[in-house]
C-alpha cells in the first residue's frame, strides 16, 4: 500500500503537469456541459445524431459553394469565351487576317538593322519620306508661292487642299480603328506630326495615289514620266510593308482610300476666282470691293 505522502506528491505532479499551457484546454469543461469535470470532458463523445446532422450541414455548404462557383463561371468575358459553331463568314476573316498578318511580318524585310535588308533601311526610309504628308504640304506651299499662273494657282490650291482632306481623313480612321503595325513601333516625330501614328490605313499609300492620280490627270506628261509616277505611288505604298509599318491590307486600303479622296476632290473642285480668294485671304492681302 502507497503512503499518503506518496499519493500527495503523485497529486501535485498531475497537477502541476495540467496547469502548463499546452494542457490548459484540458481542464476547461465543455460549453454547455452543465460544470462537467475535466475527465467527463475527455470522456464525453458526440452523439451520432449530431454528427449525422454535422456532415449533412458540410456537404450542403459544399453543394452550394460548387453551385456558386458554376454560376461565376458562366459568367465569364465574352471575348474569353470559345466559340464552339463559328460562322463561316468568321472563318474566312480570320483566316485572311492571319495571312495577311503573315504575309506582312514576311515583307518586313527592313523592319529593323538586324533585318535580312537591315542596310537597305536607310534607302527605302528616304522613299518613304518622299510620299509623306508635311513633305507634300510643305512643298506644294512653296510652289504656290512661285507660281504666277492663274492655271498653275488653281491648280495648286486644289491640291493643297486635297492633301489636307487626306491628312484629316486617313487620321480620323485611323483613331478610329486603332490598328498596330506588325512589328509595333514606336512613330516617329514626323508621323505624330502627320496624325499617322496608326496602321490602318497606310497614310503614305493613300497620299501617294491621290498625289499620282491628280498629277496625271491636271499635269501634261511624257509617257515615260507617267510611268515614272504610278511606279513611284505603288513603290511608296510598298516601302511602308518593307519598312514594318504597315500590313499589306492596310496598304490596299489606303491605296483605295487615296482613289477616293481624288474623286471627292474633282467633284468639289475650286475655280480659279475661289483660289485666288483664297489666296488673298492666306495673304492679307484681301481687299473686298462694297
Amino acid at each position: 500500500m502507497p503512503s499518503s505522502s506518496n499519493v500527495r506528491s503523485r497529486a501535485r505532479e498531475r497537477n502541476s503537469v495540467l496547469s502548463r499551457p499546452e494542457f490548459i484546454s484540458l481542464n476547461q469543461p465543455l460549453r454547455g456541459g452543465g460544470g462537467a469535470g475535466p475527465s467527463e470532458s475527455r470522456g464525453s463523445s458526440r452523439r451520432p445524431g449530431q454528427i449525422k446532422n454535422q456532415t449533412s450541414q458540410q456537404s450542403e455548404e459544399s453543394a452550394d459553394s460548387g453551385s456558386k462557383d458554376r454560376r461565376e463561371s458562366t459568367k465569364m468575358p465574352e471575348e474569353d469565351c470559345m466559340q464552339l459553331n463559328p460562322s463561316f463568314k468568321g472563318i474566312a476573316m480570320n483566316s485572311l487576317l492571319a495571312i495577311d498578318i503573315c504575309l506582312s511580318k514576311r515583307m518586313g524585310v527592313c523592319a529593323y538593322t538586324s533585318s535580312p535588308w537591315g542596310g537597305c533601311r536607310s534607302m527605302v526610309a528616304l522613299l518613304a519620306l518622299t510620299g509623306h504628308g508635311i513633305t507634300w504640304i510643305i512643298g506644294t506651299i512653296v510652289c504656290l508661292t512661285r507660281s504666277n499662273t492663274l492655271a498653275g494657282q488653281e491648280v495648286l490650291v486644289n491640291l493643297l487642299l486635297a492633301l489636307i482632306l487626306d491628312v484629316m481623313t486617313v487620321a480620323g480612321v485611323q483613331r478610329l480603328v486603332k490598328r498596330r503595325g506588325p512589328w509595333e513601333m514606336t512613330p516617329g516625330f514626323l508621323d505624330c506630326v502627320a496624325m499617322d501614328v496608326y496602321s490602318f490605313p497606310a497614310a503614305h499609300a493613300s497620299r501617294a495615289a491621290m498625289v499620282s492620280k491628280f498629277l496625271l490627270s491636271h499635269l501634261v506628261l511624257a509617257v515615260p514620266l507617267r510611268i515614272l509616277l504610278v511606279l513611284w505611288a505603288f513603290l511608296v505604298g510598298v516601302s511602308r510593308v518593307l519598312l514594318g509599318k504597315h500590313h499589306l491590307t492596310d496598304m490596299v486600303c489606303g491605296f483605295a482610300l487615296g482613289m477616293f479622296h481624288f474623286s471627292l476632290m474633282e467633284t468639289v473642285w475650286l475655280s480659279s476666282s475661289t483660289c485666288q480668294t483664297i489666296i488673298s485671304i492666306s495673304t492679307f492681302s484681301w481687299s473686298p470691293s462694297f
